[in-house]
Parts: structure tokens; sequence; C-alpha cells
């Protein structure tokens, strides 16, 4: 193992207790019913493309907590940023929803908040939304989104 660098199933558990801590706060200051892991959105990964798992479904449209690392913005200015499973220092994200990555969620924020460092473990809340949507103002195309949300460092 290189030194400073966690084995991909460390980085994974971790994440998924991160998902499972208890006082996560929903957007507005309410708890976070649900928490959603990464491994739990997407239920095939086929020649159809992603297929979204029937948990996703179900929680649509309902406020949800997932942990997960902040990708640096598309721009400093920009209303939302990408929550990643892993620390990325470099943008994960292609411009195509058929290239998209089955480790990300937009995360479209509810008021201004200052962005963290990549490599910081965060919790997202919101309201979650899913299947293909283009941002009007970036053009920037999404296929998993928290709509009002809010993070807190970890």
């Amino acid at each position: 193992m290189i030194a400073g660098k966690i084995p991909p199933l460390s980085r994974r558990r971790a994440l998924q207790a991160m998902a499972g801590l208890p006082l996560l706060l929903a957007a507005g200051g309410t708890r976070a019913k649900e928490t959603l892991g990464f491994d739990e959105l997407y239920k095939s990964f086929g020649v159809l493309g992603l297929q979204f798992s029937d948990k996703v479904k179900r929680l649509s449209g309902q406020s949800v907590s997932i942990g997960g690392f902040m990708a640096p913005p598309l721009k400093a200015e920009a209303a939302f940023f990408v929550l990643t499973e892993i620390p990325m220092s470099l943008c994960p994200f292609c411009s195509s929803d058929a290239d998209w990555p089955d480790n990300i969620v937009v995360v479209y924020l509810g008021a201004k908040q200052t962005f963290v460092q990549y490599n910081a473990p965060i919790a997202a809340q919101g309201t979650l939304e899913f299947g293909p949507w283009t941002d009007p103002e970036t053009g920037f195309v999404s296929q998993l989104r928290l709509r009002d949300a809010s993070f807190d460092t970890v």
C-alpha cells in the first residue's frame, strides 16, 4: 500500500459509516428520515446503462442524507456541487449523461454555503430527484440530484 492511500474497501466502509450517522440534518433543519449510500443508488449496470435502485425510486421527492466528498466546483459562483464517493481533486464528470459515473450525486444548495476542500468528508442532505436533467444555466447534465440541500462537515 502506498503511504497516505486508503484501500478502496476501507474508503467504502468509511463512507457507509458516515451515511449512517444519526444526527444528520436535512434541509430546513429537520432530521433526514432516510440515509442513502453510494452502493444503494443503482441496481444494475448493463448495456442499457445505469438502472436506478428501488430505494432511489421509493425515496424520490423525500429528504435524504448521503455522505461523501465535495468535488471542485465548475466555477466559484456555481449554485451546485458534485458529491463523490471518494475524494477527487479534479472534476469527475462528463458533459453527457451517457457517461454518468455511478458514484456521484449533484447537490443544489438551498442557501449559499462555503465550499470545502475536496478531501474533507461531508454529509449532504436534501430532497432526492432522479432521471436525466440539464441545468439551464450551465448545461450540466445529471442523473441524480439533491435539491434545496445543505451539507455539514463530518
